[in-house]
């Protein structure tokens, strides 16, 4: 039995929107979710947030990788050792070796998500 084509929407993250600084101080307040009464729409701005932040926590690990390989490239003449990038970003030295290779691979373009 051949299996359904799978036809996956990709959802768009929502929006990252800043918040005022007073609201942020308030412990209970998180994007304005606190205020949505409808658990419909709670759940579906939630999910929208859940998705933005994978998003962008994703992008930002790509963004350490670049630059962990960068700083490590030995073509620089300030090039730094695994350790000293593993101690700048808190990392132990064999995740920053990882890293390094992952920002290397997304450099030349030979990583595939």
């Amino acid at each position: 039995m051949a299996e359904p084509e799978r036809t996956e929407r990709r959802l768009r993250p929502a929006p990252l929107l800043f918040e005022p600084s007073e609201v942020v101080a308030d412990p209970e307040h998180f994007f304005d979710l606190e205020s949505i009464e409808d658990p419909r729409e709670l759940l579906a701005r939630a999910t929208e947030l859940t998705l933005a932040f994978r998003a962008a926590q994703e992008r930002a690990v790509e963004f350490q990788a670049v630059a962990a390989a960068q700083l490590a490239d030995p073509r620089r003449f300030d090039r730094m050792p695994p350790a000293a990038i593993a101690e700048r970003a808190e990392w132990t030295e064999d995740y920053a070796l990882k890293m390094i290779e992952f920002g290397e691979s997304l450099q030349h373009g030979t990583d595939t998500p």
